[in-house]
């Protein structure tokens, strides 16, 4: 019998083992610094890839509704945090190809931020409106920041939230034109700092690379609303404000997106509000200093890691397209036709190649920026938000 127990025993270990074996060679041993994520907006999935052999690791399944999605990464580039638009938090470990946790925690989410420690995820909701804040490791809810009321049921719609130093978070709200900063470097005693009348319905917003400029873009004026993040004690003020003055302006069939504005040295590219135009302007005096001719709506202006070139995306119904502007002599010099939806971009870190979700193919592209031609293509079903690891470490992304 003690013989038999011990085989018993032996085996229930042994298959234990199996088990266990089996479990952990599904997560992959490797460093995470070349590797990101492509969101696929129509079936609430992820591609997990590998950006050096441009190649699929994973697919994540059951993220929600990815129709607006956006992500930041942990610290250590392990984790994926995704904002789905049916208010959902998702936490994905890419090492394993599974999520780690997810909350829903609104009715209508539009993005999110990682503080500077790594500690906290926010959240910025259309519905109820407000911003919600995370702990990065359980999803457990920190604080709760009811927006402006605009109705009994309804806060004020809440976009452009961004991560900026010092543990703060900036967002603005849509409906009340206000930019509130929320400073969490004590999260047991959180500061809430509001400046209202800011400018007309801020519809999104960036801050710059070193987390100094917070600039809102203006949905119902022209211009946008900056705040100097260095002097907290000066309310933000208008820069840009008579561009596209007395000019007829076009349907805008989908709204630009600031996060993507190209800084290039000294200088910002960014979309024309319902113009055919990407506008230049001096960064520190933000006064525009020239305007570049494109062919659509600019939707996605963004510039290569280098600044030496600026690569822009169009609304309908010009979304085939996608343009390459030299920021030295300020002209298109590429005009490539992908195919329709050609929705996000993402640069490799270092800029030797730029990644393009073209979602009505099914695709995504990649192009050589040395040489402006397409040297791959993943399958992708409809694929939009493209997010490389190395945002882990950039404020604002």
């Amino acid at each position: 019998m003690k013989a038999l127990f011990r085989y018993l025993l032996t085996l229930i270990l042994f298959g234990s083992a199996l088990a266990q074996a089996g479990e952990s060679s599904t997560c992959l041993t490797r460093g995470t610094g070349d590797m990101g994520i492509i969101v696929e907006r129509a079936s609430g999935s992820l591609k997990v890839v590998d950006r050096s052999a441009h190649s699929v690791l994973f697919q994540v399944d059951g993220l929600g509704d990815l129709s607006h999605a956006s992500a930041v990464y942990s610290r250590d580039a392990r984790y994926a945090y995704v904002f789905g638009r049916d208010g959902g938090l998702t936490k994905v470990d890419i090492l394993c190809g599974k999520i780690v946790n997810r909350v829903i925690q609104g009715g209508n989410s539009i993005g999110g931020a990682i503080s500077q420690d790594g500690t906290l995820i926010a959240v910025s909701n259309y519905e109820p409106g407000g911003v919600k804040i995370f702990s990065a490791e359980d999803l457990s809810l920190v604080l709760d920041i009811p927006a402006t009321k605009v109705t009994d049921k309804r806060g004020a719609k809440t976009v452009g939230l961004v991560d900026a130093p010092d543990q703060l978070f900036v967002f603005s709200l849509y409906d009340t034109g206000e930019i509130w900063v929320v400073d969490m470097s004590n999260p047991k005693q959180p500061q809430i700092t509001k400046h209202q009348n800011v400018g007309l319905q801020p519809y999104d917003a960036l801050i710059t690379g070193d987390g100094r400029y917070y600039i809102a873009g203006l949905f119902g004026e022209d211009g946008l609303a900056m705040m100097d993040l260095w002097h907290p004690e000066k309310r933000p003020g208008k820069i840009l404000e008579h561009y596209g003055k007395g000019d007829k302006k076009l349907p805008v069939y989908k709204m630009p997106h600031l996060e993507g504005w190209a800084m290039a040295g000294d200088e910002a590219f960014l979309p024309a509000m319902g113009q055919h135009q990407v506008l230049v302007a001096k960064r520190g005096e933000w006064k525009e200093t020239g305007r570049i001719k494109v062919h659509g709506q600019p939707v996605f202006v963004m510039a290569r890691p280098d600044g030496r070139q600026v690569w822009v995306n169009f609304a309908f119904p010009n979304n085939d397209t996608i343009q390459v502007i030299d920021t030295e002599s300020k002209q298109v010099v590429k005009t490539l036709k992908p195919g329709k939806g050609a929705l996000h971009m993402e640069f490799s870190p270092r800029g030797e190649e730029v990644w393009i979700s073209i979602r009505d193919l099914d695709e995504v592209h990649v192009f050589s920026t040395r040489t402006m031609e397409l040297t791959h293509k993943l399958k992708v079903k409809k694929p939009s938000g493209i997010f490389f690891t190395n945002r882990a470490h950039q404020t604002g992304l």
